[in-house]
């Protein structure tokens, strides 16, 4: 054998040797685990992990103009009415409320001594509350005219806030907003059974969507896009502070057409929450942002707290607020 061969087998048997002297003396950082061994399972099949929970939160009726208006732009202060519980609403990864008043300078009083418009510059309070969507089906919006309420439906689309319930088409107006958070999407509808009729979306005319039969057809369109949906419905009589029939068939209607969560709006005071079937119906949430001060109920509402984990509702929870006398939403316990 030639002195190079000698000289190369040598050299090859000295790096052997190294090496597995090395594994001997550190063989407690060499682990190694065959993935797929089921008798380990050390690293689990990322496929079965469950998701992170997520949190979202659902406001009643904010209505910024009348007095909380005049005390925004007093202070000069479009945040003033979010400023105890932005941090709280913002930190959810989604938050809905429902907008109680246009957000416009444009178009004429109708002639209701309840009209509501709010200063395009509330839209900065919005955004500093985390609203992710905002609720437009409702008897307010036509308060000032379809110049207005086309013009707010711009305000909230420039501030990246859906409206759901109302667009510039009868087919927008009846299309889930759809919000995407970790790989669960959510598809949020809206509809009012009060108001006046003219404000309806009809075909390519602008408007809100009204409470009819499609909304079956809604929810299965919205069944075929998201994992979770949630309906929002202006209805039930004011100041009661339990639920009507008529609110209990609807709400209970949409969870057997495919809704998971029901949220209502209107009466200006908290009502009842129902577990329902598969389902979760909040009757009405009450005020969020309001003046009316003349009751301690009106002055108080409720925030709903609901986590959602692998595409289903895990948790439900009512939380407790108050309004403040100058027009400030708090949470009960603070």
């Amino acid at each position: 054998m030639s002195r190079r061969k000698i000289i190369f087998i040598c050299v090859a048997a000295a790096v052997i040797l190294f090496f597995s002297a090395a594994v001997f003396i550190f063989r407690p950082s060499f682990v190694f685990v065959r993935l797929t061994d089921p008798e380990t399972e050390i690293w689990p099949n990322i496929s079965n992990l469950e998701k992170k929970p997520i949190t979202l939160l659902f406001a009643g009726d904010i209505m910024l103009s009348r007095s909380v208006g005049k005390k925004m732009a007093e202070l000069e202060n479009w945040k003033w009415p979010f400023e105890k519980i932005g941090e709280y609403l913002s930190g959810a990864d989604l938050t809905f409320g429902n907008l109680e008043s246009v957000i416009s300078d444009e178009g004429r009083n109708v002639g209701s001594i309840y009209s509501f418009r709010a200063d395009p510059r509330v839209a900065a309070g919005l955004v500093f509350a985390g609203f992710d969507v905002l609720s437009v089906a409702n008897n307010h919006i036509g308060d000032w005219g379809r110049l207005a309420f086309e013009d707010s439906f711009k305000i909230l689309e420039e501030n990246g806030i859906g409206h759901a319930g109302g667009g510039f088409s009868e087919e927008e107006a009846h299309q889930a907003v759809i919000k995407e958070v970790e790989g669960t999407k959510f598809a949020f509808l809206a509809y009012t059974t009060l108001g006046a009729k003219w404000t309806e979306a009809v075909a390519s005319s602008s408007g809100a969507a009204w409470l009819d039969e499609r909304i079956s057809e809604d929810i299965g369109r919205a069944r075929g896009q998201a994992d979770i949906v949630i309906i929002s419905i202006h209805f039930g009589e004011e100041y009661q502070t339990k639920s009507n029939s008529f609110q209990q068939k609807i709400a209970r209607a949409a969870i057997d057409s495919g809704a998971d969560l029901v949220i209502g709006h209107h009466p200006h005071v908290a009502q009842e929450t129902e577990n329902y079937k598969c389902g979760w119906i909040a009757y009405s949430l009450g005020n969020f942002i309001f003046d009316q001060y003349f009751s301690k109920e009106t002055m108080e509402g409720m925030l709903l707290r609901v986590i959602v984990r692998n595409g289903k509702i895990e948790s439900f929870e009512p939380i407790r607020i108050k309004i403040t006398s100058d027009y400030q939403a708090v949470r009960q316990e603070e």
